[in-house]
């Protein structure tokens, strides 16, 4: 399964704070205008939720895009438990750049820790499983990277990155390929040596892929008694993973079928963004 490298990361980061701050300034702050140009002013990130603590370089480079000379004092670190009241980062410098960098720091931050703290309570359901925990391509639009990074600061791990760095067959590939052996040949002759996983149905349609050498078999809404099937008849021949709408209530009974990957969309798609603010004291 594919990780976010730390260039990518870094790239990453600079690229999506450019374009958040192009999207809330405009052609300028016009209420931050009102306070004078000279003025200084020190504030604090607090927080008023618990959590798994996600975001720290998105947050450095809104305010470093903004002046550089904001200072930044982090009390916590990447995947840090945070709690309500908790002082997170304090930060001074010019009170203008301190007030329009507000919001589009918290937006990150909050986002990205709640990315984290919803894989954190995930991985820790099915901890006792030989289950690994995966994200999907079910991302924020522009925030690929940066969710995908949050899930490993909560403990999971990222499915490919994109549709660019591992193949995925599923059902309308497979229809307009002529077939899961055809699709899966096909991959096999155009790219010798990458990871190749498809999609299936059914038992039989499993058995088609174990057949074609698939290295990872996505089992598309299975049941938890299917599940289990599937594991048994498959013998360790290929990789499982257990796909499609899981929820909260499902989560374990589907990791103790012995798949051996769970993917969930939820983990970047339907999270609770946490509860964090930003004091400034003028």
């Amino acid at each position: 399964m594919s990780q976010p490298r730390p260039h990518d990361i870094l790239k990453d980061v600079a690229e999506t704070v450019r374009r958040a701050l192009a999207e809330d300034l405009g052609g300028g702050d016009i209420t931050a205008a009102l306070i004078p140009g000279q003025k200084r002013a020190r504030g604090r990130i607090v927080s008023k939720d618990n959590g798994v603590f996600c975001g720290i370089p998105w947050a450095i480079e809104v305010f470093h895009q903004l002046d550089d000379d904001i200072h930044l004092n982090w009390h916590v670190r990447e995947g840090d438990l945070i709690e309500p009241g908790q002082n997170l980062c304090d930060l001074q410098g010019p009170a203008r750049a301190l007030m329009s960098g507000e919001r589009t720091a918290l937006n990150f931050l909050q986002t990205l820790s709640a990315t984290a703290t919803q894989t954190a309570t995930y991985v820790k359901l099915i901890q006792h499983t030989q289950a690994t925990l995966l994200d999907t391509r079910k991302t924020l639009p522009g925030l690929r990277t940066a969710q995908k990074y949050a899930v490993t600061v909560g403990g999971g791990k990222n499915h490919r990155l994109g549709l660019f760095d591992a193949y995925l067959i599923k059902e309308n590939h497979i229809v307009s390929c002529g077939g899961i052996i055809a699709a899966i040949r096909k991959a096999r002759a155009v790219s010798p040596g990458q990871t190749v996983q498809i999609e299936v149905q059914s038992l039989d349609e499993m058995e088609a892929a174990i057949t074609a050498d698939a290295d990872i078999i996505m089992l598309d809404n299975f049941s938890v008694s299917e599940l289990r099937q599937a594991v048994f008849q498959n013998r360790s021949r290929a990789k499982l993973e257990a796909s499609g709408g899981i929820k909260d209530d499902q989560l374990v009974n589907i990791a103790e079928t012995g798949v051996d990957y769970v993917s969930v969309g939820a983990l970047t798609k339907n999270c609770k963004a946490l509860d964090l603010s930003l004091l400034v004291d003028c």
